[in-house]
């Protein structure tokens, strides 16, 4: 079984991708090895995806090239 990853003192940012108008809000938090963990500003108390560095570069690259709207 995987560690848990304490997210307590979590440092978040809005991902650039996020639009201006307060929808589609992605945050991510730095300096966690090996885990890029992924929230929905909207709701900062829900729940926490923890990807992998791959996961996330795979999605951003998803998102950043326009393939999602």
């Amino acid at each position: 079984m995987r560690p848990r990853t304490d997210l307590r003192n979590a440092q978040w940012r809005k991902s650039s991708y996020s639009n201006s108008d307060g929808g589609n809000c992605v945050e991510v938090a730095d300096g966690y090895p090996g885990v890029v963990p992924v929230r929905d500003s909207k709701a900062p108390s829900g729940p926490v995806l923890l990807l992998n560095p791959t996961a996330w570069r795979d999605f951003v690259a998803h998102v950043g090239g326009g393939e999602h709207p």
